[in-house]
C-alpha cells in the first residue's frame, strides 16, 4: 500500500464526485448509481449468464480458471432502494476472479416499491435456489456491500434461525448494519464523507422500513442482534466514511459472540471505494484481499 499514491487517487475520485450534483428522487438516484457500473465495465474474459432465481433477477460471472462450483451469492449496496447488478458487475465479477470462484449476483426488489421485508425474502429465495442446483453450503460465500452487507446478516440470521447449514464465510464492505442510527461517526465523518449523510439514511429507513417494525430489529440492524455461531468474517470499511462505526460495532458483536472476524479499516477510503477499483489502487487491494479471504475459508 503506497499511502501517498493513495492520497492522490482519492483525491481524483472526490473531485469526480463532487463535479456531479446530488441526485434527487429514486429513479435518478438509481440511474446515478447504475452510471457508476457503466465507469467501469466489465473484464472482456469474463463470462456473463442472466439466471431466474425462481423469478428473482441474477446473474453468474465465471473467470477463467474459476471453480464453478464454488460460488459468491452477493447483495448489492444502494440504501435498500438503489443498486442493480449493473451497478456493482465490476467489483463483484472482479471478486470472483480473485477468489478463484464463480459469482452470483442478485436483483432484489428495491424499496420503497417494496419494502422490508421484500429484499430478505428475496435473499433467502436466492439462497434455497442456489442450493437446489447442488451447490453445498460449505462451498458458498454470502457477500453484500452497504445495504447488501446488512441483507447477507439476515439471511445468516434467518437460516440459523430455520436451523439450515450456513455458508462457509461472509464478506461485507462497508456494511450499513445500525438503522436506530446512533454511530458516533455519522457525525465525526460527516464533513468528510462524500457519499453517505445521516439525514440521507434516515430517508432510506423511511423507504425501506414500515411503521411498527423496530429499527433495532437485527434483520435490519445486525449490531442489536446475536451473532452466535456466524461464519467467519471479512469486513472491509473505510476510514473517510460515515459507517465506520457501523462496521467496527458489527465486528466487536461478533467477536462476543466468539465468531472469527477479521476487520480492515482502510485509510482515507470512502464508501465502497472498489466501485471504482479502476481508479483506485485500494479499490483493487481490498478485492485482492477478499478473494485471498474467501480462499481460506472455502
Amino acid at each position: 500500500m503506497n499511502a501517498s499514491n493513495d492520497l492522490k487517487e482519492i483525491e481524483a475520485l472526490r473531485a469526480l464526485l463532487a463535479s456531479r450534483p446530488r441526485p434527487v428522487g429514486w429513479a435518478e438516484r438509481r440511474l446515478r448509481l447504475d452510471g457508476v457500473g457503466a465507469l467501469t465495465p466489465v473484464a472482456a474474459d469474463i463470462t456473463l449468464t442472466a439466471a431466474d432465481v425462481d423469478g428473482v433477477r441474477g446473474e453468474w460471472s465465471l473467470a477463467p480458471g474459476s471453480d464453478a462450483s464454488r460460488v459468491l451469492l452477493y447483495f448489492h449496496g444502494g440504501g435498500y432502494c438503489a443498486g442493480s447488478i449493473v451497478s456493482h458487475r465490476r467489483m463483484v465479477t472482479e471478486a470472483g476472479r480473485a477468489a478463484g470462484i464463480r459469482t452470483l449476483a442478485i436483483d432484489y426488489r428495491l424499496a420503497p416499491e417494496h419494502p422490508f421485508p421484500a429484499a430478505l425474502d428475496d435473499a433467502a429465495k436466492a439462497w434455497r435456489w442456489l442450493r437446489r442446483q447442488g451447490i453445498a453450503a460449505s462451498r458458498i460465500v454470502v457477500g453484500g456491500d452497504s445495504a447488501g452487507g446488512g441483507i447477507g446478516l439476515a439471511l445468516i440470521l434467518h437460516l440459523r434461525a430455520a436451523k439450515e447449514e450456513l455458508p462457509a464465510a461472509c464478506w461485507l464492505m462497508s456494511p450499513w448494519t445500525d438503522f436506530t442510527l446512533s454511530s458516533t461517526t455519522l457525525e465525526t465523518k460527516d464533513s468528510i464523507d462524500p457519499i453517505i449523510r445521516k439525514d440521507y439514511l434516515a430517508e432510506l429507513i423511511r423507504a425501506y422500513l414500515p411503521a411498527g417494525v423496530d429499527t433495532k430489529d437485527p434483520r435490519v440492524s445486525a449490531v442489536h442482534g446475536d451473532l452466535t455461531g456466524f461464519p467467519p468474517m471479512l469486513i472491509q470499511v473505510g476510514s473517510a466514511e460515515t459507517l465506520l462505526d457501523d462496521a467496527a460495532q458489527l465486528a466487536a458483536v461478533a467477536g462476543r459472540a466468539d465468531v472469527s472476524v477479521a476487520l480492515e479499516v482502510w485509510p482515507h477510503m470512502v464508501h465502497v471505494w472498489p466501485l471504482w477499483g479502476d481508479k483506485l489502487t485500494a479499490g483493487r487491494e481490498a478485492i485482492a484481499n477478499a478473494g485471498a479471504f474467501m480462499r481460506r475459508h472455502l
